[in-house]
Order: C-alpha cells, then sequence, then structure tokens
C-alpha cells in the first residue's frame, strides 16, 4: 500500500488497527474520531485531528490517502462506510495482521479487519468491513456476509454460513454447516449446532434462544 491511512475511530479497535498497519510498515496519517474529548490526543505518536465528517482531512481519502474504519459499534460503522462510498467513492482497505493466516485461496472483500492469529482457510469467504479478532478460525468453505464480527477465539465451522451483521462472542462454536440468519447475535463461549434465524439471540452448550 503506497499512501498513508486515515483510520475512523481512535478507541480500543483504532489502536489494533494501527499496530496492525504498522506492522505492514504502512503509515497511519491521524485518527478521526467523533468524541470532541478525543481530538488533539495521541495513540502512540499518531495524532486523532478531528471529527469523521470533517472535510478538511475526508477530502485527501481517495487522492493522497487511503482510509479504514475501525469503530466498534455496527451502526457507525455502516455511517462511515456509507460515507466513504458515496462522498468520497472508495471502499476502505482491509488491515491483516502479519500474525494472521489467509489462505490464497479463500475470499476476502475490502474494509476487514483480522487480527493477531485469526485464521481464514482455505475457500473461505469472507464479506466486506467485518471485523475477525485474535485468534478466531473460519473454516475452510465457511462464508461470511458483509458486517460480521467474529470474537476473540471464536470458530466458525466448515461449510457454515453467516448472513450480514451477525455477532459472535468471544470464545463461541458456530458447528460445520450451521447457518446464521441475518442480524443474529451468539452469546460469548456459545456452541451452536443448529441453524439460527434472522435477528434471533443464543446462548448457552448447546446455544437456545434467549
Amino acid at each position: 500500500m503506497e499512501n498513508p491511512v486515515i483510520i475512523f475511530g481512535a478507541g480500543g479497535l483504532g489502536a489494533v488497527a494501527l499496530d496492525i498497519f504498522k506492522r505492514n510498515n504502512v503509515t497511519v496519517y491521524c485518527f478521526l474520531d467523533d468524541k470532541e474529548e478525543l481530538h488533539n490526543t495521541e495513540i502512540d505518536d499518531v495524532a486523532v485531528l478531528g471529527a469523521t465528517e470533517d472535510e478538511g482531512f475526508t477530502k485527501l481519502i481517495g487522492k493522497k490517502c487511503e482510509a479504514f474504519v475501525a469503530l466498534d459499534e455496527l451502526e457507525l460503522r455502516k455511517n462511515a462506510v456509507e460515507m466513504l462510498h458515496e462522498v468520497r467513492k472508495v471502499m476502505p482497505v482491509n488491515a491483516i495482521h502479519d500474525q494472521a493466516v489467509v489462505s490464497t485461496m479463500a475470499v476476502i472483500g475490502h474494509g476487514n479487519l483480522v487480527a493477531a492469529g485469526a485464521i481464514i482457510n482455505a475457500r473461505a469467504e469472507v464479506g466486506n468491513h467485518c471485523l475477525i479478532h485474535s485468534r478466531a478460525v473460519v473454516e475452510y468453505d465457511a462464508s461470511m456476509g458483509d458486517f460480521v464480527q467474529i470474537g476473540a477465539g471464536s470458530i466458525i465451522g466448515a461449510g457454515a454460513s453467516l448472513e450480514d451483521n451477525v455477532f459472535v462472542g468471544s470464545g463461541a462454536t458456530i458447528v460445520a454447516g450451521v447457518k446464521v440468519g441475518k442480524g443474529a447475535r451468539i452469546g460469548a463461549g456459545s456452541v451452536v449446532v443448529e441453524n439460527v434465524k434472522a435477528k434471533e439471540t443464543v446462548f448457552g452448550n448447546p446455544a437456545k434462544k434467549v
């Protein structure tokens, strides 16, 4: 990546993204965050210069800078991505840790964060703007839609499918072949052995609707 990156979000996820880019020798130009108390502060010598819609900085995106969205909250992440699409006509770049393993046979979209120790296996498909946290495993032939979040240490079994906006808590297991509907939420540590309907929340071992 030749151009520096502007990171949207100066919270913990932003710090993770900064670490990933630095390890990959990518320059981070600045952070943008809507929390005014963070403005004019720094994360590891990189400044938080303004809000996420500050045109003084967003006008650089697509010309001199790339963008990455590091916002945990789903709606905030979607709003930032929509602004980048509609106003700047760009897609955010991926942030893939140098100690993550992504198969050359996997398919991965744009704007994804793949943290340290995560594994995306052969023929897995990852959509856009997903968060795959440390040591999560996406097994072969599994598929994920857009804006999916996979917690640290979770396992998405072979051939499982997760539709858009699914949240999987830390340490959960989605067994092979299970289908998880749009917007569903999987509680931390759960073992999901049967299909989950759209917008359902399930928890436990075996996971049940709550």
